[in-house]
């Protein structure tokens, strides 16, 4: 989901954040012009985690 057409927000509904939602996250922010990404979770115990990957560390696409 884009919010504001600036900032990736990743819903998930599971008992934890596992490493592969993060990396999903930054292959999304990778994959974008976006810099900011959030990956918010309505579990058992509501957490979150924010990503940024700067546009100056992404390669550049011809």
């Amino acid at each position: 989901m884009l919010v504001n057409n600036t900032i990736i927000l990743e819903l998930k509904a599971t008992e934890a954040i596992v490493p592969e939602f993060e990396h999903q996250l930054i292959n999304y922010l990778r994959g974008t012009d976006k810099e900011v990404g959030l990956l918010l979770n309505f579990g058992l115990k509501p957490e979150f985690r924010r990503k940024i990957f700067e546009n100056s560390r992404k390669k550049l696409k011809y």
